[in-house]
């Protein structure tokens, strides 16, 4: 029982992401998903160039948050 009790402290004692890091981290992912998705439907080269762009300034924010979250992981 001992050892069970030290399996999960161990568990929490692991750092967590903010959540609120990790929640904008995965608002960035949707966001890139559904502009790819649109840059894939759109009709005019304009309109896809739009969302191409969108996409990828999500992508980024997302890649940024990342670090954001691994650095917090770092410093506990």
């Amino acid at each position: 029982m001992n050892l069970a009790r030290s399996s999960a402290a161990e568990a929490y004692a692991e750092p967590m992401p903010d959540p609120k890091t990790e929640e904008m981290r995965l608002e960035q992912l949707q966001k890139e998903r559904a502009e790819r998705s649109q840059a894939e439907d759109s009709n005019e080269p304009a309109e896809e160039k739009t969302h191409d762009r969108r996409a990828d300034r999500a992508a980024y924010l997302k890649e940024k948050l990342d670090e954001r979250a691994r650095s917090e992981d770092e410093s506990g």
